[in-house]
């Protein structure tokens, strides 16, 4: 295709920058319009699972498409069944029975917010609305979404149409105010959420929901070991409905099945989306215990659908990327892959405008900062990530933009499962290259 045409895309999330022209993609590489390879690093939106360019995926869904164009969603299809029994078998703890399918992620999370209220008004609690989420995270861009989600960047200008629900601290421990050490205090740890339920009132309180493993608002953040069961005991002491946002960190991507399987959790509600099919199909997973789902049922309730739930040939995909998956053990590789990544993002520590290396599996994050003594970041103006990612990409590596005051600036890596350590290195070395670059641009300018 001729590059110029690309200009004439009106990308209205970006308007008026220069956009470039993907020609075709293959293994764990872009390939741009001019023959430039671009290593993927990001895994575009840390969703590429398997690489890019998989034929046996692509026979799939023309497969799909030749036996069914559209199904209404309340019908069964071979694909849909198909799909909901591999991962009933292989992927999902064997508590979370019921499965429901969306067009991607934002949809899939109005979806549980939606079966979270459901629940309790079939169940006779009218009062429980409030959902409580975490400062620093994000859960879609729709209004809901954005609403119950602590990204204040893209909430900022639609407050009128938000419902306000409640926000605890998310664990952040470099970023407490005015404590640099590594080990946080209470005020950031899961008594905040005891603190916030009962501050609340606990008969008005719906469902605590949050990223196991922070997504690219924060930046690949893991919690301490006792986090997450501690949060799962809360939740249960007061009938608030866990539910865990895992479209970024589930499906592998950490190294496990899903991000809570490194602690042995399991949610009332579970949220797939990205790794479900690999970038391959716009897909999106709500996975619940058959005990959120009584009530409904039981007084003949519903849940509405959205027109491409559960499309043929999305779930037909889905179902082949995580075959994919099982058959080249891809989630162990993850595993090692990304000790390995770490191992080599850690050595960046000694930058002088690194703050920290830190994710879990292919799940990796960088942050940037002008000053690593103080955390004092490049000021908004200097648009410091947005310089890094195009340094990179001269370089031929993409990297996926990530951050939210006050950690402006994240580096996010969510590469494919089938990158080798060779990619780690080179994603590695331009990094720093990437950063430096960008550094001096914004540095020259000061007076």
């Amino acid at each position: 295709m001729d590059p110029e045409r690309a200009a004439l895309y009106p990308f209205l999330g970006a308007p008026g920058r220069g956009v470039a022209m993907i020609q075709r993609s293959e293994g764990v590489h872009f390939v741009l319009a001019d023959g430039r390879r671009i290593l993927d690093a990001g895994g575009g939106a840390i969703v590429a699972n398997i690489g890019h360019g998989r034929a046996e995926v692509a026979e799939a869904a023309a497969r799909a498409l030749e036996r069914n164009s559209y199904v209404v969603p309340p019908f069964a299809t071979e694909e849909r069944v198909a799909l909901v029994e591999r991962l009933r078998r292989s992927w999902l703890p064997p508590a979370l029975t019921r499965c429901v399918f969306t067009s991607g992620g934002s949809e899939a999370v109005d979806s549980a917010l939606r079966l979270v209220r459901q629940h309790h008004l079939s169940a006779g609690r009218p009062e429980r609305v409030k959902v409580i989420a975490r400062e620093r995270s994000y859960h879609g861009t729709t209004l809901a979404t954005l609403g119950v989600g602590g990204h204040e960047k893209r909430r900022r200008g639609f407050e009128p149409f938000f419902v306000d629900h409640p926000r605890i601290p998310a664990w952040y421990p470099i970023r407490r105010p005015g404590v640099l050490e590594e080990i946080a205090g209470p005020q950031h740890g899961p008594e905040t959420l005891l603190a916030a339920i009962e501050a609340e009132g606990p008969d008005s309180v719906a469902a605590f929901i949050a990223e196991p493993v922070g997504g690219s608002t924060m930046g690949a953040v893991v919690p301490p070991d006792d986090y997450w069961p501690r949060i799962r005991e809360i939740c249960s002491q007061y009938g608030v409905l866990l539910v865990a946002d895992e479209i970024m960190c589930g499906f592998g991507r950490t190294g496990r099945s899903f991000a809570l399987d490194h602690w042995g959790v399991v949610p009332d509600v579970l949220i797939g989306g990205k790794g479900l099919a690999g970038g391959y199909a716009p897909i999106g997973g709500v996975f619940a215990t058959e005990e959120v789902v009584a009530p409904i049922v039981e007084r003949g309730d519903e849940l509405m659908f959205f027109t491409y739930s559960a499309h043929p040939m999305a779930c037909a995909v889905a179902d082949k990327v995580l075959e994919i998956m099982e058959r080249e053990h891809l989630v162990e590789r993850a595993a090692r892959l990304g000790e390995a990544l770490a191992k080599r993002l850690s050595s960046l520590e000694a930058h002088p405008h690194v703050a920290q290396a830190r994710g879990r599996g292919l799940m990796q994050a960088v942050e940037l900062v002008e000053d690593p003594e103080t955390l004092r970041s490049f000021p908004r103006a200097d648009a410091f990530i947005g310089k890094v990612v195009a340094a990179g990409l001269g370089r031929g590596v993409f990297f996926y933009p990530g951050g939210s005051d006050p950690a402006r600036d994240v580096v996010c890596f969510g590469p494919p499962a089938t990158i080798t350590h060779d990619h780690i290195e080179e994603m590695a070395r331009v990094l720093e290259a990437a950063i430096d670059a960008a550094a001096e641009r914004v540095l020259a300018r000061r007076p």
